[in-house]
């Protein structure tokens, strides 16, 4: 199975730490965010990745390479400096992930969550992974119900961790171009077709300064414990 991550977001709440660097080279724990997600995937057998980018992109080519170095393939998808949002981006993308299901990560994460366990799972259009709401989104995106089916409303609402399973024809009536990942989800989540699980496990989204400050300090820990 092919992996994508999403790294085009011009990190606006980061500024102005992304003035000059993309907000997945950001360091945290003392290598760059998005090289986290790669090792990560790598070590749950996710060989074959795809990383997207707009804005300052090359820096991400340059430092990360064909993915020799991590023990990947690393293909890229250009935007230019103008990026296509989060369908927009998977779409443009589509012809380097190929006909079958494909995992999503987005670039600007940090977790424990154990990939793996997406590797032999059915997946009708989609499946996504959910965590409790952070302080940052209270209200939470979506719920589950008692069959695994994700749903828009329901007794527990949870926040989408940005990690997700997708089959390409979710995206085939979609026109190129900038767009957002929401609503496809949330019409694929009304025709009953979207599935997904729970993890409670660490999450952050690394959003704002003070968020990657506290990512780093998370890592320190973890190293000071080993």
């Amino acid at each position: 199975m092919k992996a994508m991550i999403l790294a085009a977001g011009r990190g606006e709440r980061m500024r102005p730490l992304t003035d000059y660097t993309p907000k997945p080279l950001l360091q945290a724990g003392g290598k760059p965010l998005i090289e986290h997600t790669i090792k990560q995937l790598v070590a749950a057998g996710f060989n074959d990745i795809v990383i997207n980018h707009a804005h300052l992109g090359l820096q991400i080519e340059d430092r990360l390479g064909n993915g020799k170095q991590f023990g990947a393939t690393i293909s890229y998808s250009s935007e230019g400096e103008q990026a296509l949002e989060t369908a927009g981006g998977i779409i443009n993308a589509l012809p380097l992930l190929g006909d079958e299901v494909f995992l999503v990560v987005n670039g600007d994460i940090a977790t424990d969550f154990a990939f793996a366990e997406l590797k032999n799972l059915t997946v009708d259009l989609a499946y996504l992974v959910l965590v409790n709401n952070p302080a940052h989104n209270t209200k939470g995106d979506f719920s589950l119900d008692k069959n695994g089916l994700v749903i828009s409303t329901g007794t527990e609402q949870l926040t989408f961790s940005g990690i997700g399973l997708y089959r390409p024809e979710l995206f085939s009536n979609i026109a190129a171009g900038q767009s957002k990942l929401g609503p496809v989800l949330r019409q694929a989540i009304a025709s009953g077709r979207v599935s997904g699980q729970k993890m409670n496990g660490f999450w952050m989204d690394i959003g704002t300064p003070e968020r990657l400050q506290e990512l780093d300090f998370y890592y320190t820990q973890q190293r000071k414990q080993l």
